[in-house]
């Protein structure tokens, strides 16, 4: 007789390696809620959630190296892309907090602000109250710096927000990017609706102004030159610490939004303000990331050798081009503050960048 039982299956059992069984230590192994990082308060935020350790990085967990590369380079996000060195690039966390969906808040509720204050503008008849020098002022000038924004966001920030060695930089460069184009953008929406209002404006002109005009080819060859950088950290310092502060502000700041209301203009301020509000934020998390190289417990002393020779190499630049912008100061009809006052108050704002940032003031340059 032949028999029916079945022989018992069996399966493979699973076996745990100490780390799989939790023997491993993490900074949060001992709490309820595990995070592979260390926060900086006592519980992490949603930024530091949905940001930090999303790169993955061979310092830090692949054990393997990186997990993709370049066909003629090395892989992952090189540490050479850079002169600047830092004990662990990983520290830099953005003091704004800005990941995916506080973007797209803070940028819409800018767009809805500036859309409602230009339709307000339009239903009150706003522009009527411009002298024609100003209008003439918006037409060439404010419509040549949106080229200067264009530039900087498409040309100068974008290419560097892949560079940096971390993603966290690499997020707060990628916000930068979209404020600078967001802003050209709201420029050249302000200059069509200017154009097709019935006072007398040329919405064509400031093309020619960018291209041709003495006063803006000092700022257009250093727009230019910023693109050309291939260090990523050199892009960021020149254009943020140097060219924003010594260019950007001066005449954002310093001209169009102290002489405005003077001349009846109470709308270009808040379409500017929003300008000078991106790059406070800008700022922000530009100063944070290179204070905390200048005070890398090992590569403090390199770093502020290399940041104190792009200081000399750029300073020089981006004072020539704010200094061929001085006869525009003298266009609008009624003008309140002085080139000399404007520069004056750009310099003090860079010489206390610098001091934030325990860099020295490169002798001769800022005079």
């Amino acid at each position: 007789m032949v028999s029916t039982e079945k022989a018992p299956q069996s399966f493979p059992k699973p076996e745990f390696t100490g780390a799989e069984a939790g023997l491993l230590d993490f900074p949060s192994s001992t709490s309820r809620s595990y995070n592979y990082f260390k926060p900086r308060k006592l519980r992490a935020t949603m930024y530091e959630d949905v940001t930090m350790d999303v790169q993955p990085d061979p310092e830090r967990h692949l054990s393997q190296g990186w997990i993709y590369g370049f066909a003629d380079g090395p892989g992952g996000y090189p540490k050479e892309w850079t002169a600047l060195k830092s004990s662990d690039w990983h520290q830099f966390l953005d003091p704004n907090e800005e990941w995916e969906q506080t973007i797209y808040r803070n940028n819409s509720n800018v767009v809805r602000q500036i859309q409602l204050n230009l339709e307000n503008a339009k239903n009150a008849g706003a522009y009527h109250n411009w002298t024609p020098t100003w209008a003439r002022f918006i037409e060439r000038h404010l419509g040549a710096w949106m080229h200067a924004e264009h530039g900087l966001g498409m040309h100068v920030f974008c290419s560097e927000q892949r560079s940096a060695p971390t993603n966290m930089i690499n997020n707060a460069i990628a916000v930068n990017t979209a404020h600078k184009l967001r802003f050209a953008q709201d420029l050249a929406l302000y200059n069509l609706d200017l154009s097709e209002s019935d006072i007398p404006f040329d919405g064509a002109v400031h093309r020619a102004v960018w291209q041709e005009d003495p006063a803006w080819q000092g700022v257009r060859e250093t727009v230019e030159r910023l693109t050309a950088i291939g260090d990523w950290a050199e892009s960021l310092f020149a254009a943020n610490v140097v060219f924003e502060q010594l260019v950007g502000v001066l005449f954002r700041s310093h001209l169009v939004m102290q002489v405005a209301a003077r001349n009846g203009d109470y709308v270009t301020p808040t379409l500017v303000g929003a300008g000078e509000h991106d790059y406070e934020r800008d700022r922000s998390y530009t100063r944070v990331l290179f204070a905390m190289l200048t005070n890398d417990a090992a590569h403090s002393a390199h770093n502020k050798e290399v940041l104190t020779s792009w200081l000399e190499k750029w300073v020089p630049v981006a004072t020539a081009a704010a200094k061929t912008l001085q006869p525009i100061w003298s266009q609008p009809h009624e003008k309140v503050v002085t080139f000399a006052d404007s520069w004056d108050a750009s310099v003090t704002g860079l010489r206390t960048l610098l001091d934030e940032l325990a860099l020295d003031e490169p002798k001769g340059l800022l005079s």
